[in-house]
């Protein structure tokens, strides 16, 4: 059942320098996954950000190909958009909470992430939550990884901070050996 509760959305940040998003799409129930992109497209134009889109095969993929693009620092930001419809067995459980746990685990090490897989009942579920005209999860997806770079970005080095390759050091005893360190 869908709630008429209504929920607070933040507005969407603003940006000086452009920012580049990656929508990594397990394209299984395709017009699902279409509804969810046109969503996120939305939300990349109204803040000026450039997207680029890859498919995987499913949503276990998802965290995988995230990380692998992460990686090669490219991306600013990244979209996970998927569908896992419940069936008769536990593979649902298995897939909604193995893709959760790796984009989380992302999330902590930094990594910009916006969860847009949807984890429903039945496809009407599905059909609502990915209406571009509606309750789009794909672009509250695209919304929340801009608010993340909006915060790594405002949280970065400062000018007379040390950077952050220095300030994660961890020095148990003595000199990092081989290196020049106080």
């Amino acid at each position: 059942m869908v709630s008429n509760v209504s929920h607070h959305q933040l507005d969407l940040p603003e940006f000086d320098a452009p920012v580049r998003l990656l929508a990594v799409v397990a394209p299984y129930y395709r017009t699902i996954a279409d509804g969810l992109l046109a969503g996120v497209r939305q939300v990349a134009a109204e803040t000026g950000a450039t997207l680029e889109v890859v498919e995987v095969p499913g949503a276990l993929e998802i965290p995988g190909a995230v990380a692998l693009a992460s990686r090669h620092g490219h991306f600013d930001g990244y979209v996970a958009l998927g569908c896992v419809i419940r069936g008769e067995t536990t593979h649902y459980d298995t897939v909604c909470n193995d893709s959760s746990r790796g984009l989380t685990l992302l999330g902590l090490q930094g990594v910009c992430i916006g969860n847009g897989i949807l984890t429903v009942e039945n496809m009407e579920q599905a059909e609502t939550r990915a209406d571009p005209e509606g309750q789009n999860k794909g672009a509250g997806a695209a919304a929340a990884a801009l608010h993340l770079v909006a915060l790594a970005r405002k949280w970065a080095t400062a000018p007379d901070d040390k950077p952050p390759q220095e300030r994660d050091l961890i020095r148990l005893a003595g000199q990092l050996e081989g290196q020049n360190r106080t």
